[in-house]
């Protein structure tokens, strides 16, 4: 199979971009389109791998202010060509999805329908550290996207959700049945490391949408040590407002983001997210998840067994479960045991069973077709 994969934004590294290169773990020859590229932002992870960027890559600013050009993205994820391709998968947060694929198989593998249209525009506009012109541009341009978005959503035949979380909106906002394959987690490279220290860990984007800022208040109200990987555009609102209980630690390497997992005594997760990968790589290092009690945790930690819930997304919520939170009770062994039936073997396993399946079914199709012309 000749495959073509498509992905929105290669200039970070996330759950995302973890999926993405498990697809080019197993079809390293494809070939990976994709809205806009920066090699050293996502640490030349890709350098290998045959890319086409679309022309946003070449415009000035698209790499520092990206989603300034909301606008021209539907049109240039319908501009690439997939005529050499038998197979096209999208790997879409957003803008995937609509890849005009015409008469070839199109998968689609959800990490959820667009959230700031569907779920939370009003406050992902107002989130942003935008002019007052270009929020209002935004804000006017929803209800046409929302359209559009629905109209992307049929072109796939079929679509993969990262959890029952993302099937169920899949269902409600385009009105398409799904299967799930959870999200990969190498349990090869996070494992326990270490012995365990006095502090407590949180690594995101440092974006508003993450809600890293309740975390910071949390601690500044109990004195609890935390440290914070990341960086993001609330990077310096968050360090200004932290106490001297809490360190960041900035852009971390996986070397050191095992480490940090490992000797945490707790994981904190206070985003609402669709899987969140993060915390299925904290419970491979043998490291309980104290997370927020929405979305994807919902099927990834085991409440008393692997990690515990706040039932608020706010700092007094999670006050509450930290006054109690004893992390003597948890086996590193019996969370790790419970990751590594996320392991990203098992996730290419599956991925790859299933696009098989799909284009054999597909290619006979396609040959009684002809023959039947």
């Amino acid at each position: 199979m000749r495959i073509a994969l498509v992905h929105e934004f290669l200039n970070q590294l996330g759950g995302a971009e973890r999926v993405l290169e498990s697809f080019l773990q197993i079809w390293p020859d494809a070939t990976l389109h994709v809205l806009i590229y920066d090699g050293e932002k996502t640490h030349g992870i890709f350098e290998a791998y045959s890319r086409r960027p679309s022309f946003l890559n070449s415009l000035p600013g698209a790499h520092t202010h990206h989603r300034w050009f909301l606008p021209a993205m539907p049109m240039a994820i319908e501009q690439f060509k997939f005529d050499e391709y038998d197979v096209v998968i999208s790997d879409s947060s957003s803008f995937a999805k609509a890849a005009k694929a015409k008469a070839k198989l199109h998968i689609c593998y959800c990490h959820t329908p667009t959230r700031f249209l569907w779920t939370e525009s009003e406050d992902y506009i107002s989130s942003q550290p935008y002019p007052f012109f270009v929020k209002w541009l935004a804000r006017s341009f929803i209800p046409w996207l929302k359209r559009w978005d629905y109209k992307a959503a049929q072109r796939p035949q079929f679509f993969i959700a990262n959890s029952v979380n993302v099937q169920n909106r899949i269902k409600k906002y385009y009105q398409r049945d799904s299967i799930v394959i959870p999200p990969p987690v190498d349990t090869e490279l996070f494992h326990p490391e270490g012995k365990k220290e006095n502090y407590y860990f949180v690594a995101s984007r440092l974006e508003p949408y993450k809600k890293i800022e309740l975390v910071i208040q949390a601690f500044n109200e109990l004195g609890l040590p935390l440290k914070v990987a990341g960086s993001g555009t609330t990077s310096g609102k968050l360090r200004a407002m932290a106490r001297s209980n809490i360190e960041f630690l900035g852009r971390v390497s996986d070397e050191e983001l095992r480490r940090r997992y490992s000797e945490a005594q707790a994981f904190i997760f206070p985003a609402e997210e669709d899987a969140g990968i993060m915390v299925l790589e904290a419970q491979a290092c043998g490291t309980p998840v104290i997370a927020y009690r929405a979305g994807g945790v919902l099927e990834t930690v085991k409440e008393g067994v692997t990690g515990e819930f706040f039932n608020q997304q706010s700092a007094e919520s999670l006050k509450a479960v930290l006054r109690t939170f004893d992390p003597g009770k948890y086996d590193p062994h019996i969370i790790r045991e419970h990751a590594q039936k996320f392991d990203k073997k098992i996730f290419k396993e599956k991925i790859k069973k299933f696009v098989e399946e799909k284009y054999n079914e597909f290619a006979r199709s396609e040959a009684t077709k002809q023959s039947n012309n």
